[in-house]
């Protein structure tokens, strides 16, 4: 169309995209990017195809973080390139998709929809709140007991956390009275806001099952030497895990107190709550013993044989077959399949990376800058490094494909003991999600709330990240080492 002048102005025609869900401008720009790289060559050391795979990786890790297209969406256009490329042929770029630990995501996903179905992941936290809610600080415990509990079966924070325990969180405000457009937030809400987004992030360090990304650093920490089980990982992590839980709400009740001290209609509101849900149900009754009984078979598979993935199909099969759940809920359980997706495109790349050398080198290049240093201080710097990188992320995942592999085998290389490394590198993909506003799918949804401001988000954040070190650094570090672990 041509442009048209009215009056004094020129009025330039709109450009419609087609594609629905697509943001222009971060497109191009990832575009431009990767046709830079693509006409560079390969560095010394690394062959043409293999620095093609880490092109096209990084610019998938370009789209998850600027989010041009749904993830799943850059996912498959990954996917494509890789192909039409002739990068990786069709069958090696689909390899992942029968991976158990991709799996193993995905029915974790179908339980959390059984614990929403049945209503019992609100029973759960009504009860918590209903036994220790008789004031604000035992209030905030019964919350992060909800995270806590809830934290080994449902494998999407933002799930936990902005689906299950933030609706409660503002109704209890609220009717305290309690409201930002009030200026009252900081009378119990903003407390309660506060410990329940750290808390959330600290149990989604606590389980191979808390968080999405945590199968993919199982997977990466593999390939590095390192057996992150499910059982493995909650052993090491429960430890300065609980430590943290325990000792957050009072480290809030000091820095961020809430103006009001009791609350004794949170006890009731929630007693009312269960009363009107009535007795246990049927389906409650089945989702809280097939739950049990796959967490026992998470927690003793190793010594069993039966690997995590094939207990957690034997808990969804019960749930299918009870009625639980039904096919209708599994196949529009679309936070699940397209986790699927994006999961396996960046396990294979990944996965090929390593076995391609491409992480290998970059990961002696990255050494060179710990040279010298003792393995003990050289992994001090690259958590510190790994840590802090998260400010530049708006996705843990993207952080965990950017820089777990490489962060691993430069601190292995410079001696420290694989396990550790691993263990470390895994928690702090969790922990450092707390610094910002727009760390993890969390964020946004608590700190939109209105409750916390900006100033006090980030300020808050910085002081929970040094209370995080603090206590994984000597706790965890204390723990680890009777493990055997250094």
């Amino acid at each position: 169309m041509a442009a048209k002048v009215e009056g004094h102005k020129l009025r330039l025609p709109t450009l419609n995209i087609p594609w629905q869900g697509a943001k222009l401008g971060p497109l191009l720009i990832i575009l431009v990017f990767a046709s830079l790289l693509w006409s560079i060559d390969a560095p010394e050391g690394i062959d043409l195809k293999t620095w093609h795979l880490f092109i096209i990786f990084v610019s998938t890790i370009a789209g998850i973080i600027l989010k041009p297209l749904p993830m799943g969406s850059v996912a498959i256009l990954a996917l494509a390139v890789l192909i039409v490329t002739s990068t990786l042929t069709l069958k090696q770029s689909l390899v992942t998709f029968s991976n158990t630990t991709v799996w193993l995501v995905v029915f974790a996903f179908f339980f959390a929809k059984g614990f929403v179905k049945t209503g019992l992941g609100n029973r759960i936290a009504y009860y918590f709140i209903g036994t220790m809610g008789k004031s604000s600080l035992g209030l905030s415990y019964g919350i992060i007991f909800t995270e806590f509990l809830l934290s080994p079966v449902i494998p999407s924070n933002t799930a936990r956390g902005a689906g299950v325990v933030f609706p409660i969180i503002k109704s209890l405000a609220e009717g305290y009275g309690s409201d930002p457009k009030d200026k009252t937030e900081r009378k119990i809400g903003s407390f309660l806001i506060k410990v329940a987004f750290h808390g959330n992030v600290i149990t989604s360090a606590m389980f191979l099952t808390a968080l999405a990304g945590n199968p993919l650093i199982a997977k990466l920490a593999g390939q590095s030497g390192a057996q992150l089980t499910w059982a493995s990982w909650a052993i090491a992590a429960i430890v300065p895990g609980l430590v943290s839980l325990l000792l957050l709400p009072l480290l809030f009740y000091i820095l961020y107190p809430p103006e009001l001290k009791k609350t004794p209609l949170a006890t009731k509101m929630a007693k009312d709550k269960i009363k009107e849900m009535g007795n246990l149900t049927f389906q409650e009754g089945i989702m809280l013993l097939t739950f049990s009984l796959v967490l026992v078979l998470w927690v003793m598979g190793d010594h069993l044989g039966i690997d995590a993935a094939e207990a957690a199909v034997l808990g969804l099969a019960i749930l299918l077959l009870t009625g639980v759940l039904n096919w209708n809920d599994l196949s529009t359980e679309k936070e699940a399949w397209t986790t699927l997706v994006w999961f396996a495109v960046l396990l294979m790349m990944a996965g090929y990376l390593t076995e391609f050398g491409m992480i290998a080198w970059v990961s002696n290049h990255m050494s060179q800058t710990v040279s010298g240093l003792s393995w003990g201080m050289a992994l001090l710097v690259m958590a510190l490094v790994y840590y802090y990188s998260h400010y530049l992320f708006a996705s843990v995942t993207a952080h965990i494909s950017s820089m777990y592999s490489a962060f691993l085998l430069v601190v292995i290389a410079m001696g420290t003991p694989p396990m550790l490394g691993a263990l470390t590198f895994a928690v702090l993909s969790s922990l450092s999600a707390s610094i910002t506003h727009y760390g993890t799918g969390t964020a946004p949804v608590f700190y939109g709330s209105g409750y916390v401001d900006i100033k006090d988000w980030w300020r808050l954040g910085f002081i929970v990240s040094i209370f995080s070190l603090v206590i994984w650094g000597t706790v965890g570090l204390g723990w680890w080492k009777l493990l055997g672990y250094w």
